[in-house]
Formats: structure tokens, C-alpha cells, sequence
């Protein structure tokens, strides 16, 4: 798959396939990186060179990433890292 810029469309491209096919892993962000421990539901908004923002049970949150995200590549990369560094 070739890389996109991190266009809003690439972003909406992004949240709709981890809401639709990786709700666990978008809420697993929020209660491990987000503190969110007790969160229920987390839905991931928008993907931002800097960070995601979500919903988590309905209030917004920030979630920062390590480095600045070049592209969609980057983009993905980094979520399934983020993902593989949970604990368990």
C-alpha cells in the first residue's frame, strides 16, 4: 500500500477502518495512554501529525504520539506499535 499524506480524508480513512475493524485496540489506547482506566466505549476521531484525538464515553481526549507522523505508512505503523507495547 502506497503512503498517503495525512490528508482530514486520510484521517476519516483511518478512524472509520479502526472503529469498524479494531474498537478494542482504539479503547485500549485511551485507558492505557490516555489514563482513562475505567473507560467503557472509545471512539478514534481524527489522526493528526501529533497526535489522535478520541471520544472516550463521550468526552474528547488527546492522545500524543512520540514523534510527528509523516504519512498514513507512519500512521500505521505507529498505531500497531502503540498497540504491541500494551502491557499483557
Amino acid at each position: 500500500m502506497a503512503a498517503d499524506p495525512l490528508t482530514p480524508e486520510v484521517s476519516d480513512r483511518i478512524c472509520r477502518h479502526m472503529n469498524q475493524d479494531h474498537g478494542e485496540a482504539v479503547l485500549s489506547y485511551a485507558r492505557h495512554y490516555g489514563g482513562a482506566t475505567a473507560a467503557s466505549q472509545a471512539t478514534l476521531e481524527r489522526i493528526e501529525p501529533e497526535a489522535m484525538q478520541l471520544a472516550v464515553d463521550g468526552q474528547p481526549m488527546t492522545i500524543r504520539f512520540d514523534h510527528r507522523l509523516s504519512d498514513s505508512e507512519d500512521a500505521h505503523r505507529t498505531l500497531v506499535a502503540m498497540l504491541r507495547a500494551l502491557p499483557g
